[in-house]
């Protein structure tokens, strides 16, 4: 598929402004224009010493747990020393992974396809973790599957608020014809959705990372969603697919 596909579009990039600058500049180098517009923010946790002093426990556990990369970068803040000897690190997707190798840290348990607590709990290396003491490192709020999982294994399982999302303030909306937008979870979407109002994205492809905000967005009266997974790479294969005619 040819790069020039997204010559002259313009696609609304919806993640935290820290974390959409990957994804534009490959829209850019496809010959697209990324209009960004963060839906979500991300922001510290409400008792940030609670926070550390969990994580000042770490050579306690055996497994430590990053569900994003937010939690990554909040997380390694927050401990503020180098990673401590003996707990084995697993993350929800190649882009949280990536974000670890980032910072020096190896041999992550990370799935290959997909990016949410299915595809993690499926790995082999998670299904036998009787005795397991783990550490999800998190956001506010979420799903509970993960570690809900993880303890009916056997497990003992405890969570760490690194951060928290908001919905950003209302602001200046984006101007112009939107070709496709992006929405990298269902929270992002629900936001985008309360920030620009039900009619203006109704009828413009949408992007999604999964099945399950795809659903939601349907749901929603979104006429056109397309599941592209989680990292830009593959959103950018999908868009690139999309307005190249492979729809």
């Amino acid at each position: 598929m040819s790069l020039s596909a997204l010559a002259g579009r313009r696609v609304l990039v919806t993640r935290p402004r820290e974390l959409a600058q990957g994804l534009a500049a490959l829209i850019a180098q496809a010959g697209g224009e990324a209009v960004l517009y963060p839906a979500i923010e991300i922001g510290d946790p409400d008792d940030p010493a609670a926070a550390r002093a969990a994580l000042g426990r770490l050579q306690e556990f055996d497994l430590a747990v990053f569900v994003s990369p937010s939690a990554v970068r909040k997380g390694l803040e927050l401990l503020a020393r180098p990673w401590p000897p003996g707990p084995r690190i697993a993350a929800l997707g190649a882009g949280t992974r990536r974000e670890l190798e980032s910072r020096g840290l190896r041999d992550i348990i990370a799935p290959r396809d997909g990016a949410d607590s299915e595809a993690l709990l499926a790995l082999p290396q998670l299904r036998h973790v009787e005795g397991w003491r783990v550490l999800i490192l998190r956001g506010a709020g979420g799903r509970e599957l993960l570690g809900e999982t993880l303890a009916a294994r056997g497990a003992s399982v405890s969570s760490v608020e690194c951060y928290r999302r908001a919905r950003p303030a209302p602001g200046a909306e984006p101007a112009g014809t939107l070709d496709a937008a992006c929405a990298n979870s269902g929270e992002t979407l629900e936001n985008l959705v309360a920030l620009l109002g039900p009619a203006r994205l109704r009828d413009t492809p949408l992007f999604v990372p999964h099945e399950r905000v795809a659903r939601l967005a349907r749901g929603m009266g979104f006429a056109a969603v397309e599941v592209a997974g989680p990292g830009d790479e593959q959103v950018l294969a999908r868009l690139l697919a999309y307005f190249g005619g492979a729809k």
